[in-house]
């Protein structure tokens, strides 16, 4: 019986067998794409449009549009042919030549001329190939051509009939044979997996994705600009490590085998980063991966973007003002508006963040005042009472912690700055001087997320040594993410650290938010993914 599928949907084998033969007879007459090194690439798609757009208003100027009032339809048909001649008349004595190179996307073959699209970095741009403009043995080749061939072409710009700006080629190059059959569809829901893994297809078949990572890059050169602004200089940290601190994290570990000694990969880039401080370097800031072994969901991926950025003498307010004015830079310089929309919902960069305690947050969300509570067990009773799981080992701090993440987080949609943590929870930040209990912490929220974390850092020595030593304790109990005493890094406060305002941003987060993607995974070009034979 005949399989009418395949008759209609040919088997991708067999294509790929077909594009090998091409390639072979190509290569038998002395035309191997692969042997060309360099192509002349003089205009982006983009460009050709632009250039072409200016060089009609010089010539055409205010040329009216042709009247057909009261003509019948052969009339009609016929003055618009001779106003489309007049102006290709007009447009073709002063040519325009490029040259561009991109994938051939789409052909439509047609006798003795032919239609292709070619997509380059920046869009796409018809083509018309003609045997009388480009030689009889060039387009018989140009006829085998395959959807996902790399073509060099050069001619001039010309608009068709339809009103399409496309180029006139005069000499076409394959620079690339494409052996593997590009998917028809790439996208929906069944195809995510695979858009993952093979990033460069998805970037071939969806240019909006390409558009994400394009506006990525942008993101981190505005970051890198306001920086540069405010006198920072950017640093590079080790990333592999003997103690993996800065976070509360699990590591990775791995094995030095020149040392023969266990080393881990940071999680953080907070303690080099405050060693420089303490050197003078007085403003600093560094972009990196940071990896944590940790689970993967829409939000984390176990490698990921960090940028820290420490500054001296200033304090978490001083943090509060520059977070808030570098979104505010970001939104308007990447976004064009301080109005963005993430997932259909309004987030209003423009208007002063909103600043709320943690204690007055989960007042006004839970119910609850934790400053009226005073020990432990009240707290742990209270959790108790409210169906919050905790461990035997959690603190009034700890407890603290959970209850803002069980009721405030899902309210915070609008930019809002949540203070003053409890001490048990900020290993490495100063003490309020008012409220011991607590400390000079931030972090925003935005969309429900944790964009940053920021603290007046923690410069005193003694005190940071008692604070190692409860995550010791914390990590005998069973803690994994807990951090460990730092001796070189004691040794640094030792010497001496100004007062230090520093702070974190997940970087791959702040591009979810401003190009509205919904995973982390759209964001990373590599996303870490389960290996197929697993």
């Amino acid at each position: 019986m005949g399989d009418n599928k395949s008759a209609q949907q040919p088997d991708v084998n067999e294509q790929i067998k077909v594009r090998m033969e091409k390639l072979k007879n190509l290569q038998d007459a002395g035309k191997d794409p692969f042997q060309i090194t360099k192509y002349d690439v003089t205009h982006h798609t983009d460009e050709i449009r632009t250039i072409y757009e200016a060089h009609e208003k010089e010539l055409l100027g205010d040329r009216p549009a042709v009247n057909t009032e009261g003509l019948d339809e052969q009339q009609a048909r016929e003055a618009v042919t001779a106003d489309y001649n007049e102006r290709r008349a007009i447009m073709d004595a002063s040519p325009i030549n490029v040259s561009f190179a991109g994938r051939m996307m789409f052909k439509r073959v047609m006798g003795k001329a032919s239609f292709c699209n070619i997509a380059d970095l920046k869009g796409r741009m018809q083509a018309y190939i003609s045997r009388d403009a480009i030689g009889e043995e060039a387009y018989a080749d140009f006829k085998k051509s395959d959807i996902g061939d790399i073509f060099g072409i050069k001619g001039f710009i010309f608009r068709t009939k339809t009103g399409e700006i496309s180029v006139h080629a005069e000499e076409i190059t394959l620079l690339s044979k494409s052996l593997q059959v590009l998917p028809e569809k790439f996208h929906g829901i069944t195809d995510t997996d695979m858009r993952y893994r093979q990033r460069y297809v998805d970037l071939i078949m969806n240019p909006d994705v390409k558009e994400t990572f394009v506006k990525r890059s942008k993101i981190i050169k505005e970051i890198r600009k306001f920086l540069d602004g405010r006198d920072f200089m950017e640093v590079e940290t080790p990333t592999l490590v003997s103690n993996a601190g800065g976070a509360a994290a699990r590591p990775f570990e791995t094995h030095y085998n020149a040392l023969d000694e266990d080393v881990k990969l940071r999680i953080s880039l907070e303690l080099y980063l405050k060693r420089l401080i303490v050197g003078g370097l007085e403003r600093v800031y560094e972009i990196g991966r940071v990896y944590r072994n940790e689970g993967v969901d829409t939000r984390h991926n176990p490698e990921f973007t960090l940028m820290e950025l420490y500054q001296a003498y200033t304090d978490y307010e001083g943090m509060m003002e520059l977070t808030e004015s570098m979104f505010r830079h970001l939104a308007e310089t990447v976004c064009g508006t301080t109005k963005i929309t993430y997932n259909g919902t309004e987030i209003d960069l423009g208007k002063p963040f909103r600043r709320l305690t943690m204690n007055d947050a989960i007042k006004e969300y839970a119910g609850v005042d934790f400053d009226t509570i005073k020990t432990d067990e009240e707290a742990k009773a209270l959790a108790k009472e409210r169906g919050i799981e905790f461990e035997e080992r959690h603190t009034k701090g700890d407890i603290i912690n959970l209850f803002f993440e069980e009721y405030c987080e899902e309210n915070l949609i609008q930019p809002t700055f949540i203070m003053d943590h409890p001490l048990a929870i900020s290993p490495l930040t100063k003490k309020k001087p008012s409220d011991p209990e607590k400390v000079e912490r931030f972090e925003l929220f935005i969309n429900t997320w944790e964009m940053c974390n920021a603290y007046s850092e923690l410069n005193d020595p003694i005190d940071q040594r008692e604070r190692f030593a409860q995550q010791d304790k914390n990590a005998e109990n069973g803690d994994e993410e807990a951090q460990h005493t730092d001796e070189d890094f004691l040794n640094a406060l030792a010497v001496g650290m100004p007062p230090t305002g520093g702070i974190g941003y997940g970087i791959d987060r702040l591009v979810m938010l401003l190009t509205d993607s919904p995973a982390i995974r759209d964001v990373l070009l590599f996303p870490t993914m389960k290996s197929i034979d697993k």
